[in-house]
């Protein structure tokens, strides 16, 4: 329930608030001003908010507020009483309330509003009699209520539920009718300097810059004669002092709407004469332009120049304890933001409060000063103009008054003088530069709806306050660059420890995508070329919100790809948000049965949520490897969306190392391709099914990614009833063991079946190795030849070259060598080889290793032949491939760590003629 105050008539009377009665606000003072109920009738034209927190230093920050507030709209004459009554009421929120206080700052036709709100409605307003009593001077609480009705044309208080609200209104001193500005009485001495007679010149420049008219005092001050200057260019006249780092010259000037500074005319006598002008761009009659400059002598500038709007020195140079306000804290608020971004929106905020705008905006200039960045802004939308940039020099769409105060009366009448104004409805506009040591840092402008609302002295009021943010800005954005460029090196490095710590292709996509998103962009999509003749093919999607990534990627597909060009940088890709459109309004027809049916749909959510996910900003950035483009970054941002060009370079800084490790990626898999692919051709491709005998064979390489290494084993039939069988080991690693156990296997089959026996055919494998030369290795080796009898048992003739001993198991868990040791291959010219012949009965086990089986060591510790032959005696009755499992599970247990050479095992048994 809300109650007004009705100074002058009856009081009303207050409906109940939980079990009480809300006091009755009465007539405060016998010369109080009649208030209506709707005490906001008037036409409110600008607002200020703000709130405090329930701390003692809060008081003094709304002080701040409200002073800096009614300075900003130039209500200079109520800022005492507006300070002292917002004062009182935020102390009674604040520190008697104990609960937070919002200020709410109106201004209108006839005068200011300020609204104080508490959070505790239940607090008791003390009741008013006909007379003020100001009580005690000691007394604390009950006087804010009493000041405003002494102080203030009309008060009043109002309740909510949750809130209690006091708010007083000052009216505006009537002031003189046509007086704009005014000094105060000054001692003669304190006056301006000036000749006996002051002279203005007044002179006229048509549309080429050429001088069309020239006064007497002109005459009087430079030495020239009308007729010796007009059809002249004022250039040819004019000393201009240019400033480091700008490009404006007197020409630039004469070509602005308005324009007021210094700057130096050579007279007939050759000395420069410092003068203060003041320009006015007009059109006569014909409805030509032409400039008209008035001209003093610099020293009389008080005659032309604008006075400054300058704060009164007691309210806005000090604070309350008398020390001095820094006058950038006038402006911005104490205490300034932190951070950029935050200083930059209370910028644009205070400045559009100041000037009484319906929007305004703030650019960041870049390094080269070339282009401005779009870096905040209010009343406009910000969102799709965030981080987008304008040139900065004359031209279309460009913004060629960025580097002096330029106002704007109307934009529609010079279509794209601010760019970022185009289709904001907004017609007149002031800015001004940003500027340090002379150099252009930023812009800073105000917009209104209506034309014509600013003029010269906004203009010089917002330079004012730009002049003591531009430090404060620049030096913001320099720690802001500092800290990307660090979060830059750092987000580099994990990237490139991550791309450098695998070589699979698929994990390097997902690597890249997920760098991306979303410290990047809101999504990416990764391109891939296999050659120079393939296509681009889309090989990864990937977006911060999971859920959409089917739609993205279902869009993607069915529009063509980006051109892979080599052109390093990134570029804009605008088919993704042309497509997502298209897609959106087709299904949106289609829904309200304006289009054509379609036979399965996704629904018009999953398309509008995909025409917003790439509705915005879409790059692409080539993917270039060993000069080559093998794929394409696309990264994308939502609706409206630009990206910042340090987020860029960035990206283009990322593609090359991504693009590096994709490639290295597919030469691995390649590579890794290629060798497996050796590899399985060293190993017979399948064992042969021997009649009366199970065969069984497990083979380990050592290390990651070998499927072969210089161990390997071979059975394979010689003729009918005959099986040859081989296991060896070849000294070393790598291609060239590689090399000498293709040699070994495949010139024992060809041997072999030419009808050599066992020792000949090893003879002449241990020549071909010998002929390597340097590329030979020694070899160890057991061959045997097998042939099964009608009986169940078989026959076997082997020759043991070097290598482990094969064992043989009987029925009754005997375990004996089932060969004699002979000389290894590939060492001796002249080997002298015997085979030895032996017969497995029914039941028997022939188990061949390599001495990756017997060498397996933990610590000091190595299982050897005793330990072999101890598990190889459990084996009874198993079968072959129940032997070389456990002999396989054995080896395995007896250390801890992963094997370090190759195992290969061999097993044959005899089951008879009738299998166990």
């Amino acid at each position: 329930m809300t109650t007004g105050l009705h100074p002058g008539g009856q009081p009303q009377e207050p409906g109940p608030t939980g079990n009480r009665l809300l006091p009755r606000q009465e007539q405060v003072g016998h010369e109080a001003l009649h208030v209506e109920n709707r005490t906001r009738s008037s036409v409110i034209t600008a607002r200020a908010a703000a709130s405090f927190d329930p701390v003692g230093r809060s008081v003094a920050t709304a002080r701040s507020f409200v002073r800096d507030t009614l300075q900003g709209w130039g209500f200079a004459d109520i800022v005492d009483d507006a300070v002292v009554l917002t004062s009182e009421l935020v102390t009674n929120a604040v520190v008697h309330a104990g609960t937070s206080a919002d200020v709410l700052c109106l201004r209108s036709d006839d005068g200011v509003r300020i609204e104080v709100a508490d959070r505790y409605p239940e607090r008791e307003i003390p009741l008013q009699a006909a007379a003020i009593n100001m009580g005690s001077p000691d007394r604390e609480g009950g006087r804010g209520l009493q000041l405003c009705a002494a102080l203030s044309g009309r008060w009043g208080v109002e309740y909510t539920p949750t809130h209690k609200q006091v708010w007083f209104q000052l009216d505006l001193p009537e002031r003189a009718v046509g007086t704009r500005t005014a000094g105060p009485s000054l001692p003669a001495d304190l006056l301006p300097l000036a000749d006996g007679r002051v002279r203005v010149a007044v002179v006229q420049i048509d549309r080429a810059g050429a001088i069309s008219a020239w006064s007497e005092d002109a005459e009087e001050l430079f030495g020239y004669p009308a007729d010796q200057v007009i059809g002249k260019p004022l250039t040819d006249l004019a000393a201009w002092p240019h400033t480091p780092g700008t490009s404006t010259g007197i020409a630039d000037a004469l070509q602005l709407s308005r324009w007021e500074g210094s700057y130096g005319i050579r007279g007939a006598n050759g000395r420069v004469t410092p003068v203060y002008a003041s320009h006015l761009r007009v059109r006569d009659t014909d409805g030509d332009p032409s400039t008209v400059c008035l001209l003093v002598r610099d020293h009389e500038r008080a005659v032309l120049q604008t006075p400054l709007r300058v704060p009164a020195p007691d309210t806005a140079n000090h604070s309350e304890g008398g020390q001095p306000t820094d006058p950038f804290e006038v402006f911005i608020g104490s205490p300034a933001p932190d951070d950029l971004d935050g200083l930059l929106q209370r910028t644009v905020e205070r400045a559009r409060d100041m000037l009484d705008g319906d929007s305004a905006f703030l650019l960041l200039a870049t390094d080269d000063e070339t282009e401005l960045e779009v870096r905040a802004s209010t009343g406009l939308p910000s969102a799709r103009q965030r981080f987008a940039r304008v040139p900065v020099e004359a031209g279309p769409g460009r913004y060629g008054s960025a580097r002096m105060p330029a106002v704007h009366d109307d934009l529609t009448a010079v279509p794209g003088a601010v760019p970022l104004l185009s289709g904001t409805g907004m017609r007149s506009v002031v800015t001004v530069p940003l500027k340090v040591e002379g150099r252009l840092t930023g812009s800073l402008g105000v917009a209104a709806e209506a034309p014509t609302r600013y003029s010269n002295e906004e203009a010089l009021r917002l330079q004012f306050a730009a002049d003591r943010i531009a430090l404060a800005v620049e030096s913001a954005r320099l720690g802001e660059l500092e800290r990307l460029r660090r979060g830059s090196l750092s987000f580099l490095v994990e990237a490139s420890d991550l791309l450098a710590g695998t070589l699979d292709r698929d994990q390097t996509l997902a690597l890249m995508a997920q760098m991306t998103v979303p410290t990047l962009a809101t999504w990416c999509a990764v391109y891939t070329i296999a050659d120079q003749a393939s296509d681009p093919y889309l090989s990864y999607v990937l977006h911060e919100d999971e859920e959409r990534i089917d739609g993205l990627k279902a869009l993607l597909s069915k529009i063509a790809p980006p051109d892979p060009v080599p052109t390093p940088g990134a570029r804009i890709w605008s088919a993704p948000a042309e497509a997502a459109h298209q897609a959106a309004l087709r299904t949106s027809m289609r829904n309200l049965g304006l289009g054509e049916p379609a036979t399965v749909s996704s629904g018009i959510g999953t398309t509008l949520e995909t025409a917003s996910a790439v509705g915005g900003e879409t790059v692409v950035l080539p993917l270039v490897a060993r000069n080559r483009v093998i794929g394409m970054l696309t990264l994308g941002k939502p609706s409206d969306e630009h990206f910042r060009q340090e987020i860029l370079e960035l990206a283009e800084d990322l593609s090359r190392r991504a693009a590096l490790a994709l490639d290295n990626a597919r030469l691995y898999s390649e590579r890794m391709a290629i060798s497996q692919s050796l590899q399985r051709s060293l190993l017979p491709p399948e064992l042969p099914d021997i009649e009366g005998v199970e065969v069984e064979v497990i083979y380990r390489a050592a290390g990651e990614g070998n499927e072969v290494g210089g161990d390997f084993y071979d059975l394979f039939p010689i003729r009918d009833g005959a099986y040859g069988f081989a296991i060896g080991d070849v000294c070393g690693t790598g291609p060239e063991a590689a090399a000498v156990t293709g040699l070994a296997r495949h010139a024992l089959r060809l041997l072999a079946r030419e009808g050599f026996g066992g020792p000949a055919v090893l003879e002449r494998l241990n020549s071909a190795i010998l002929d390597e030369g340097a590329r030979s290795r020694f070899l160890t080796l057991l061959y045997g030849e097998l042939w099964p009898q009608e009986d169940g048992s078989a026959v076997l003739k082997v020759v043991c070259a070097g290598h482990p001993l094969p064992l043989r198991l009987r029925q009754d868990g005997t375990v004996e060598p089932a060969a004699e040791p002979q000389p290894l291959l590939g060492v001796m010219d002249d080997l002298e080889l015997y085979e030895q012949t032996v017969t497995l009965d029914p039941g028997d086990v022939l188990l061949c290793v390599t001495d990756g089986v017997t060498e397996r060591r933990e610590g000091t510790r190595m299982l050897g032949d005793d330990g072999l032959t101890d598990v190889l005696t459990t084996c009874t009755g198993l079968t072959a491939g129940a032997v070389a499992a456990r002999i396989m599970r054995a080896v395995e247990r007896f250390a801890s760590d992963a094997p370090s050479d190759d195992m290969a095992i061999l097993a044959m048994r005899v089951p008879g003629l009738h299998k166990d």
